[in-house]
């Protein structure tokens, strides 16, 4: 895998798995802008990442607004001159059962899941496309294909990304520009911590491999997927998720 001399942008690079993603490029030797809604931890990633020999910024990004995502890949632009890797993974969630999910709690998360993941890949489709290279790299998720109660917004973004990646995939094979996605089932993060012994153990039964994944094992399928060796898979999707959805 040699990334010498490669620029990624990384959405929600800032904590869990982006963060992971993150690391695992810079110690490729990628220079890395690291997005994030807090610039304050922007800035921090971006900092430890240096430490490793890399160049890193630290952006503030709201991905749902078209004009941040314009100014944070302008800059970009200027301060590396070419983008080659595009990691979709901001996201956020916000459950609730069918009846109950308000309309904002609906449009809140295809904003940032869905419509954050198309407005950052047009911005970078231009560089990619004029260059002749490129890999896109979306996060989506076990939901976007088995459901999860409680999650129909989040499910929807989800599952809508797998569609999205296909059809960039389509578009611009022609320009030597891949597009995949990589699914994480139940992954270790503070938002499993959080729950009960016996909820955990209950969710581990679902699981042929009998274990929460870590954020380590998505970003090594994304550094696959992102890899110059990689340039014959596009429009696909790798489960990491120890079984739990074949």
């Amino acid at each position: 895998m040699d990334f010498k001399g490669q620029v990624a942008v990384i959405t929600g690079g800032t904590r869990g798995i982006g963060k992971a993603i993150a690391e695992s490029l810079a110690g490729k030797g990628v220079n890395l802008a690291v997005a994030s809604r807090s610039e304050q931890d922007a800035r921090e990633v971006a900092s430890a990442l240096s430490a490793q020999g890399v160049k890193a910024l630290g952006m503030k990004l709201d991905v749902s607004r078209a004009e941040d995502v314009e100014r944070v890949f302008e800059e970009v632009r200027k301060e590396f001159g070419r983008i080659d890797i595009l990691v979709n993974n901001a996201g956020i969630t916000k459950d609730g059962l069918l009846m109950r999910m308000s309309e904002e709690a609906w449009d809140s998360v295809m904003d940032i899941n869905l419509k954050g993941a198309f407005l950052c890949t047009k911005e970078a489709i231009k560089d990619m496309a004029r260059q002749r290279y490129g890999r896109i790299v979306n996060i989506t998720s076990v939901a976007g294909f088995m459901g999860n109660p409680g999650q129909a917004n989040y499910s929807a973004s989800k599952a809508g990304i797998v569609g999205f990646t296909k059809t960039v995939a389509r578009e611009y094979a022609g320009r030597e520009v891949t597009a995949n996605a990589v699914a994480p089932g139940f992954i270790e993060t503070a938002m499993t911590e959080v729950l009960s012994e016996k909820i955990r153990e209950e969710m581990k039964k679902l699981i042929p491999l009998g274990r929460f994944g870590s954020v380590g094992d998505i970003a090594q399928a994304v550094l696959f997927l992102a890899a110059p060796d990689s340039g014959y898979i596009t429009g696909q999707v790798i489960h990491v998720n120890g079984g739990m959805y074949m």
